[in-house]
């Protein structure tokens, strides 16, 4: 099969869930023996990146408009590319480039699936765009694919809300590349960031509304005095970044926070072994990738029950709670008072990663759906 993914962009720093499924789908795609392209900007793109995707073609049109990844492009050069695919898979919806390239797979009457990954719901800024957006072409490129694919069972009926049968809905999780999580060197990390030995607390993600940090900070507070952890978020500003600082001066623990910024390949590794504990304090998310980066190096995890994972706690790999300074804060009091359960805790969650959740295993279950659509037996 000849399969083309699009993405608005490979950017691993600010580019989040979408961006990572993108690229590392692609890769066990060309690895499976199928040809694999993806159809991308240049915002973020570097030769590393490229090189990375060894067996996978990618094509980056020059982006003109950073914040709506609007890109510079060729009508025909456009049109080539979807009518050598024989199917399409948008990562989202709600981009210039999946308009365009749901207009040219309508006209060359070529199959595509669409996988929001928790974008459906209208959260956060540009609202009012987002509803023209969708009233203009959004709510037809999900109504018209030819499989919508939710990341988890609860995520299917946001589709259902824009008028799709669930008999055109496939539920396929995220999936994870556990041999990039093997470096571990607890000395080494908490040297480079300053943490001694002192335990800490880890936040994983963009500085951002959506991901809830200002919650976790303050839930942090509220009981730092009866733990001796510190409270570490590796992660780009999303625009909160500021405030953040703000707080931690009011609340006098300079010393105790640390924002080390964007961390990626060994360093995010480093991290996740050198923690105690990972926190998800998420307000709306389909199914958080993170969790399953957690899962890779036993980490045990807290999340809020915003994240699409609340089976974590049926399976005993960590804690649930509201999505509320409350929730948090009684969930870090619940874990961080029995110590010796967090290494239990870490290993349950992953044996369940490495059972359901491995790409090699995930990118089957996609390359069965496409042949199911393509008709091939």
């Amino acid at each position: 099969m000849k399969i083309l993914n699009v993405n608005m962009s490979l950017d691993p720093i600010c580019g989040g869930g979408s961006v990572e499924r993108t690229f590392q789908m692609s890769r066990f795609l060309a690895r499976s023996g199928h040809s694999c392209a993806i159809l991308t900007t240049d915002l973020g793109l570097t030769p590393e990146r490229v090189d990375a995707l060894a067996g996978v073609d990618v094509i980056a049109l020059p982006c003109l408009v950073k914040r709506f990844y609007v890109s510079r492009f060729s009508y025909w050069a456009v049109q080539e590319i979807v009518g050598k695919s024989d199917i399409i898979h948008l990562m989202c919806h709600w981009t210039f480039l999946s308009a365009l390239v749901y207009y040219f797979a309508r006209r060359l009457k070529k199959p595509y699936v669409v996988c929001p990954a928790g974008s459906l719901p209208i959260f956060g800024r540009s609202k009012l765009i987002k509803t023209l957006y969708n009233l203009a072409v959004g709510t037809n490129i999900i109504r018209n694919a030819d499989r919508c694919i939710a990341v988890t069972r609860d995520e299917a009926s946001q589709f259902v809300r824009f008028g799709v049968g669930y008999h055109k809905i496939s539920v396929i999780p995220n999936g994870i590349c556990i041999e990039e999580y093997l470096a571990k060197d607890d000395d080494a990390f908490r040297q480079a960031y300053g943490l001694s030995d002192n335990p800490f607390i880890l936040f994983v993600g963009r500085l951002n509304p959506i991901k809830g940090p200002d919650l976790l900070l303050r839930a942090f507070c509220a009981i730092k005095d009866n733990f001796p952890h510190h409270l570490v978020f590796a992660g780009p500003d999303g625009g909160m970044l500021s405030d953040l600082e703000e707080i931690v001066r009011q609340e006098n623990v300079e010393s105790r926070v640390h924002f080390v910024g964007y961390l990626g390949g060994t360093q995010k590794s480093l991290a996740y072994h050198a923690a105690d504990l990972l926190v998800i304090p998420s307000r709306s998310e389909a199914m958080s990738i993170v969790v399953l980066e957690a899962g890779a190096t036993a980490t045990p995890v807290l999340i809020t029950d915003q994240c699409g994972f609340n089976d974590i706690k049926e399976m005993g790999g960590g804690v649930v709670v509201p999505a509320s300074e409350e929730g948090i804060r009684e969930g870090l009091i619940n874990l961080l008072s029995r110590p010796g359960e967090l290494k239990m805790m870490g290993n349950k969650l992953k044996q369940y990663t490495q059972e359901f959740f491995a790409w090699d295993h995930i990118v089957g279950k996609y390359i069965q759906l496409y042949e199911e659509i393509l008709g091939i037996s």
